[in-house]
């Protein structure tokens, strides 16, 4: 598997499980009928900000974005998001992204990184951060509408880098 910058060609390939994921409703803060225009540009932000994909052959298993997560005297904290191919999970893919996106993020010069949503019952997720140095911080009570549980909680978590 190479993780690399992401390449305006490789949309075709991250659209579709995008879509997928965010639809479920289990994960992500985004509208579920997010339409493609809006998700590439929420995706594939401008710099400083970057993506990545982790490709294994020809096919994109994974992707993650790295950016800022605010502007001016608060940009020195990064944020990042990730997504695995569902057909793809459990094999390493998103530990992969996480610490990659890690070294980027030290590389160019963030002090920290925060997660401001992630999901408390996406335990697989909440698993592999802390098992790279994150922390929940914070806990917002019934902060996610979960398509399946209802309102569960949403964790803000962060890592000095």
């Amino acid at each position: 598997m190479e993780i690399r910058a992401a390449t305006d060609e490789d949309w075709a390939q991250i659209w579709p499980f995008l879509r997928e994921i965010v639809a479920a409703g289990e994960t992500y803060t985004w509208p579920r009928d997010v339409t493609e225009e809006q998700a590439r540009g929420m995706w594939m932000p401008t710099p400083p900000a970057r993506t990545v994909v982790a490709v294994d052959r020809d096919t994109v298993v994974g992707t993650a974005k790295l950016g800022p997560n605010h502007l001016g005297p608060a940009s020195h904290i990064a944020n990042a998001s990730f997504m695995v191919h569902p057909d793809h999970g459990g094999r390493g893919v998103g530990r992969a992204l996480g610490t990659h996106v890690l070294e980027l993020a030290r590389a160019d010069g963030y002090r920290a990184m925060q997660f401001n949503a992630v999901v408390a019952t996406n335990t697989a997720a909440v698993a592999l951060w802390r098992s790279l140095g994150f922390e929940v911080i914070a806990t917002l009570p019934e902060g996610f509408e979960h398509a399946t549980r209802g309102f569960v909680g949403l964790h803000i978590m962060y890592r000095k880098l």
